[in-house]
């Protein structure tokens, strides 16, 4: 993947407060330009159901509807107030970025909860979540990729000069590969799903790409960065805070194979932000103990926040972004 259809800095995907202009006019202005960063559709949800990433997720489907109930999102008959709400907002959230990316040309990133967080999440009718019927797992990811390719030609619809990147978040994956995910009872677990299924199905939901670039996120720890590059990711974005030297192997493998890592560096939470330089001092120190050439660093990462930025303040949220973009490009300028 050409290293062009990249930028040196970009957000993760949630912002605070609940309006869509101004989200889109931060991950938008917060850029000069594709050489600085990578605007993103901002997802919002502080709105409330429905702009949270499985109600919007699951507003995207195809063939199959989602309502909310006192669990959590379950699979419904018919596209209901639920399903309803959650498409008005993403049609409004388009809308604004739509308005603030007129002539622009570069990569643009949209986010969508993976097919196996999403089973791990949304219920059945019997109260127990898609991950513990194979079955349901094969449908609720054909119906994703159904919707996210519908999704990607809207997008490239409305800002035709865009690169558009899809990422795909799986926070719950490891839960899912260890068999971690809890039963409705929340007294047992439901059984780990073999790595080759979780790696096919992957697969096919980012082929909707067609070859054009893909990400996976998890803020998660233990990252299974290799079989995520199996399974076609072209970039694997990630809280950089949890990596152990138990990584490195992977990590370098990853590199040298030409994934891009897009390092969350940044605190996602209101605080006091170090210098730019400060922020990117663990990549620098992981390149020098994996022997690394320097000089590749700017190439193979972009800064991100440590995760989405729906808890911090407005003010915040902007202060990340534009420190973001300072940390890359300390990277670039004193790899060493």
């Amino acid at each position: 993947m050409s290293a062009r259809l990249w930028s040196p800095a970009t957000g993760v995907g949630s912002m605070p407060g609940g309006d869509a202009r101004e989200a889109a006019k931060t991950v938008t202005g917060s850029f000069d330009g594709p050489e600085e960063g990578m605007p993103h559709l901002a997802e919002l949800p502080a709105r409330g159901p429905g702009a949270d990433m499985i109600g919007r997720t699951a507003g995207m489907l195809v063939d199959l509807y989602a309502r909310v109930e006192p669990s959590g999102w379950r699979v419904g008959d018919r596209p209901g107030r639920d399903t309803r709400r959650a498409r008005a907002w993403l049609g409004e959230d388009l809308d604004a970025l739509e308005e603030f990316t007129q002539g622009y040309e570069g990569p643009l990133k949209v986010q969508a909860v993976g097919p196996w967080t999403l089973a791990a999440a949304l219920e059945l009718r019997n109260g127990e979540a898609a991950l513990s019927d194979p079955g349901a797992c094969r449908d609720l990811a054909g119906s994703l990729a159904e919707g996210l390719r519908a999704h990607l030609a809207d997008l490239r619809r409305r800002v035709p000069g865009a690169q558009v990147v899809l990422q795909l978040d799986e926070p719950s994956l490891i839960a899912v590969l260890r068999g971690q995910v809890k039963t409705a009872s929340q007294y047992r677990t439901h059984r780990a799903v073999d790595r080759q299924v979780v790696e096919d199905t992957l697969r096919d939901v980012l082929a909707v790409q067609d070859g054009g670039p893909t990400i996976v996120h998890s803020c998660a720890p233990d990252v299974p960065f290799a079989l995520l590059r199996r399974a076609g990711a072209h970039a694997i974005s990630f809280d950089f805070s949890l990596l152990t030297e138990r990584d490195d192997d992977v990590i370098g493998e990853a590199v040298e194979g030409g994934t891009k890592l897009f390092a969350g560096v940044v605190p996602g939470v209101d605080g006091g932000l170090s210098d730019p330089a400060g922020s990117v001092m663990g990549v620098r120190t992981l390149w020098r103990r994996l022997g690394l050439n320097p000089g590749s660093l700017a190439e193979s990462v972009t800064v991100t926040p440590s995760c989405g930025l729906a808890g911090a303040s407005p003010a915040y949220a902007r202060e990340v972004l534009a420190h973001c973009v300072k940390a890359a490009r300390s990277l670039a300028d004193n790899p060493e």
